[in-house]
């Protein structure tokens, strides 16, 4: 049996207008682009590091 893979939902809640490109950047490749937009992503060290550069603007829910 293959060993169920973690993962993480990620939701925006802060704006990217006013923020730098490289944070607007960081957003797209989490998957979210509007306020209140969800996704669920597997949980590597990566992702980790994408969402600790934008934490001000997601919330993370541990699945």
């Amino acid at each position: 049996m293959a060993a169920k893979k973690q993962t993480v939902t990620v939701v925006q809640v802060g704006s990217p207008i006013g923020r730098t490109k490289d944070q607007r950047a960081t957003l797209v490749g989490l998957g979210l682009n509007k306020m209140n937009r969800r996704c669920t992503l597997e949980d590597t060290p990566a992702v980790r590091g994408m969402i600790n550069k934008v934490s001000h603007l997601v919330k993370v829910e541990e699945a």
